[in-house]
């Protein structure tokens, strides 16, 4: 029966009812019509893992539908969609996970079948904060109502309602039974119906960004969508949010924090996911920032985008850990907050103690109606009062700690606040740049951690010398060495650069910290490389370890994926392993992974001592995997024109590998994925090198393969981070490169465990 003409039939008016009881598979159905309609999943056709069904969970009237905030949605063809015009009625139970920005001022669908600009049809969603909407087109004009007063609680069950009458001249919304706004709309008008797909989860104009992705998707969970072809009473939409609590003693149920969660379990047979790197569940994460260590936990938080894996809405994800091994996955730290210092975003930061030695968190707050927009933004642990050793609890300084004035840096560009505290002092570094001297970081002191003081520019460099530093630096650094041979005190000082011509990595000078001007003396002009993998090892943060007295370098791992492999996988971009960096006997900056990665050892796969390369590649052509640890250390070779290295990932018939590589003649490090991949999606391709002067040193490569992950550390001097994504899932061999002659002292290659399993 069409169900246009059933609806003239039905008392009621219900004209569609998706109950979302399903519990699995990838449609939806509505109870009205008999149809079902397909619930779109980006891991339905999932290209690198087992495919799964969209996220069912349960609900307040039966079963829910998990939407993943940016690939689920449901769609009902415009031919098959209610007839509405005169009188119609909205409803849904919705517990939203994150609120999107609402880019181009559109909604976060939660059901929608409109054309804004042809003014037709109508949406009702959520935009910024939580507040919420229903908008529909009038005789040509396009109306809106609003509910900001009461926005929609994330993780919390909402029955909502929305209703039009052209006899009433009245648009009306309802939360849990309430009214709570009502508009009237132009005399004697009905809707103007629109052409479009009926959708329940995205926005049918939604926003589009980064090729794949849109914007204006409802993220969270959604039950009981009813759309009615007149417009309800308050009694009965009372009445049916009252009927819907019977089953739960008068009141919404409580989520469960496994149902509405990120969970990473689908992910987990990723062929190219890192399975032993810090990662977020799925979506987007930038760096990895404020590594604090506190009632014998380290806690480290990153940026991180809970709509999906794309750039945009950052917020503070978080992670802790016993070992800086082996992380577990906690509660979003911090979200944009409407009224608070961060409106528009939680910047990256650090963490540092407060005057009772419990943690405090230190970030840029955007807020996009200052003047500044990004200013240091402060939030306290509530660990005192609570005494959660997770410190998932934080309350947020009611105003800004720092607010850039004229002629303090580079204006509008003042980022990334790196804070520590020595003695009764506390310092504060704070990415920023100069007239004409390119960047550099600003330097603060307090007393009593929300009083700062400036003492301008903490360290220039010379744009002119060195361009590639470009005209900004983001995420300061400062870390203590301990004394040098002649018994003066060094720091390492890193930053990031920012702007044109720069290339964006990691550089840092050793040098002087002068505490009284608060200024860096570096012993050297021209920065240094930690690592030579080009923009794989990006966005640093630090800490003195307070267990062992190390300092622990944090960074992201680029994943270099293009929006549409992104879009598909569901993750984009992981945390680097955790670096010790230190001073050298002869004065260089030592470079190496933390010992407590021994931990993931699984079998050792290979050990070999004294022998040629030909002899160990017999031994290797037994030897496979996507997850090792790989320990070599090679004998001098008479001919330094020759290379040494090891191929990875290494196809059968060898047209897919990549070389990791020393060349002596050319002093350099790096890697060759030429032939890394044969997809012509991925852009993993090209040589990766840099600058690495062994004196004379046997080479020493110590290397960790996680899948699309790899990192190699050689001599304690460089490490190398690149990506590879073999399109063939043979591509696990090993090979030593070198000439007849070649010799190792030793090869050990241990399988590696995941973190997650």
């Amino acid at each position: 029966m069409d169900n246009r003409v059933w609806n003239l039939q039905d008392g009621s008016g219900l004209a569609a009812h998706w109950p979302l009881d399903e519990g699995r598979g990838a449609t939806a159905a509505d109870t009205v019509s008999g149809m079902k309609d397909i619930v779109s999943y980006a891991l339905l056709q999932a290209r690198f893992t087992d495919p799964a069904d969209p996220q069912w969970r349960p609900g307040v009237c039966g079963g829910a539908l998990l939407f993943d905030g940016y690939s689920t949605w449901i769609t009902r063809k415009a031919a098959g969609a209610p007839m509405l015009n005169d009188a119609f009625t909205l409803s849904a139970w919705v517990a939203p996970r994150s609120y999107e920005w609402g880019a181009e001022k559109r909604l976060s669908a939660i059901v929608n079948q409109h054309d804004r600009e042809a003014a037709e049809g109508y949406v009702l969603g959520m935009y910024r904060h939580g507040s919420w909407s229903l908008q529909l087109g009038l005789g040509g004009s396009w109306q809106e109502l609003w509910c900001r007063h009461r926005p929609l609680e994330k993780g919390k069950w909402s029955h909502i309602a929305a209703t039009f009458s052209r006899d009433d001249a009245m648009m009306k919304l309802f939360l849990n039974g309430e009214q709570v706004a009502e508009q009237t709309t132009p005399l004697d008008t009905g809707m103007t119906p629109s052409g479009a797909d009926l959708l329940i989860g995205k926005n049918n104009q939604a926003t589009v960004l980064a090729e794949a992705f849109r914007h204006n998707m409802f993220d969270g969970l959604m039950d009981d969508v009813r759309i009615y072809s007149r417009a309800l009473s308050a009694v009965e939409i009372a009445a049916s949010y009252q009927e819907a609590l019977l089953l739960h003693g008068g009141s919404a149920p409580a989520i469960s924090p496994a149902d509405i969660r990120l969970d990473r379990t689908p992910l987990l047979q990723d062929r190219h996911r890192p399975q032993y790197h810090a990662s977020p569940p799925v979506h987007w994460m930038n760096e990895p920032h404020a590594p604090i260590y506190f009632n014998g936990k380290y806690h480290l938080f990153y940026q991180h985008n809970p709509q999906g894996p794309y750039w945009a809405q950052i917020h503070w994800g978080h992670w802790v850990s016993e070992d800086m091994v082996h992380w577990r996955d906690l509660p979003i730290a911090l979200a944009p907050e409407k009224g608070a210092v961060d409106p528009d975003g939680v910047w990256s930061g650090s963490a540092a103690y407060d005057e009772t030695g419990v943690p405090a968190l230190f970030f840029t707050a955007g807020d996009d109606s200052a003047a500044p927009n990004q200013r240091v933004g402060m939030a306290r642990s509530l660990f005192l009062q609570d005494g959660d050793g997770d410190l998932t609890d934080w309350v947020k300084h009611p105003v800004p700690l720092i607010v850039q004035e004229r002629g303090q840096g580079l204006f509008g560009d003042f980022r990334d606040p790196f804070v520590w505290k020595e003695g009764e002092l506390w310092y504060l570094l704070i990415g920023s740049g100069t007239d004409g001297y390119g960047g550099t970081a600003l330097a603060y002191t307090s007393a009593n951690m929300t009083d700062w003081t400036y003492h301008g520019p903490f360290c220039v460099s010379d744009p002119q010398q060195f361009p590639f530093l470009g005209n900004m630096w983001e995420l300061p650094v400062l870390l203590p060495l301990g004394k040098d041979a002649s018994g003066r005190e060094k720091h390492v000082f890193l930053i990031s650069p920012l702007g044109p011509d720069a290339d964006v990595e990691v550089f840092y000078w050793i040098g002087e910290f002068d505490r009284v001007e608060v200024r860096f003396d570096p012993d050297h002009e021209e920065p240094q490389l930690i690592d030579v993998g080009d923009f794989h090892f990006t966005g640093p943060s630090g800490m003195v370890d307070p267990r062992t007295g190390r300092n622990i370098i944090f960074t992201i791992a680029q994943g270099e994926r293009t929006p549409q492999l992104d879009y598909d996988s569901g993750w984009a971009h992981n945390a680097g392993l955790p670096v010790s960096v230190f001073l050298r006997n002869d004065g260089r900056l030592g470079v190496e992974p933390i010992e407590e990665l021994e931990s993931l050892r699984g079998e050792r796969l290979c050990s070999l001592r004294d022998m040629t390369a030909l002899e160990a590649n017999l031994e290797l052509a037994l030897v496979q995997g996507d997850m090792l640890e790989i320990q070599v250390e090679f004998e001098e070779e008479e001919d330094p024109a020759d290379r040494q290295g090891i191929w990875v990932r290494q196809s059968p018939s060898r047209d897919e590998e990549t070389l990791i590589y020393y060349d002596r003649r050319s002093s350099e490090l790096g890697v060759d994925r030429e032939k890394a991949t044969l997809s012509m999606e991925e852009r993993t391709r090209g040589v990766q090198s840099g600058r690495l002067d062994l004196a004379g040193e046997a080479l020493r490569l110590h290397i960790y393969m996680d899948r699309s992950m790899i990192e190699v550390y050689a001599n304690g001097l460089k490490s190398l981070t690149t990506r590879v994504y073999p399109s063939r899932t043979d591509s696990l061999g090993l090979r030593l490169q070198g000439s007849g002659k070649a010799k190792i002292r030793s090869l050990d290659i241990w399988a590696m465990k995941s973190i997650y399993l």
